[in-house]
Order: C-alpha cells, then structure tokens, then sequence
C-alpha cells in the first residue's frame, strides 16, 4: 500500500472521491466522540467489511452516509475489496491482515483529520 499521504494526494485526483465531504451533522458527531471512538469505529467497520476474504455483499457493503467513517471509506477507496484491489493492489479473496488492516485505518483516519480541519480553517 502507498504511503497515507501519496495515497490522498493520488485521490484528491479522482472527481469522484474527491467529491466526498464531511457535514456539519459530521462534525459535531466527530467532536463529541472523539479521534479514539472514531478510530475503534473505524476498525470494526474494516474488520467486518473488508478484512474477510470474501465479505458480504461485497461492493455494496459501506453506506454513502450515516457515518463519517463511511464517507472516509468512499472518499478513501476503502469501500469494498473491488476498491482496495483498484486502488491499493490489495488482492480480493484472501482475509486482510492486521497490517493492512491498520494502513487502511490511518488512510481513513487522516481523510477525516484533514476533512475536519478544512472545516475548521
């Protein structure tokens, strides 16, 4: 996988997962949480919608909205394994690792840092 920042550089390219946006519903859901809840919510939504080899509903798993976490997995390429095997070369049918786990996390983790600071500034 790309490092986090040469893999938002490379999306901030494409017209369609640069169309994603954090709302003001968004952000005040991010800052009453919290980076830490939003970060183990993050991991769940990974673990239980792409790490297994063949994840249910593949491709139409990840909700466009509802969830900041979910416009990150859209916006990110993270959504489904069609997505992450276009994207990051991470081959389709095999259970993800804790590694690659972790990388789409902090991908995921810094769109949305990004994404609130823009707001902020």
């Amino acid at each position: 996988m790309a490092t986090v920042a040469e893999a938002l550089e490379r999306l901030s390219r494409s017209k369609f997962r640069s169309s994603f946006r954090l709302n003001g519903k968004d952000l005040v859901y991010l800052q009453e949480k919290g980076p830490d809840v939003i970060r183990r919510h993050a991991q769940d939504f990974v673990r239980g919608k792409l790490a297994p080899a063949e994840p249910m509903n593949d491709g139409r798993q990840t909700p466009m909205s509802g969830h900041p976490v979910f416009k990150a997995m859209h916006a990110t390429a993270c959504c489904c394994r069609g997505c992450l095997e276009k994207w990051y070369h991470v081959p389709r049918h095999r259970e993800l690792t804790e590694e690659e786990q972790e990388a789409i996390v902090r991908i995921l983790m810094a769109w949305i840092r990004r994404q609130a600071a823009a707001k902020k500034g």
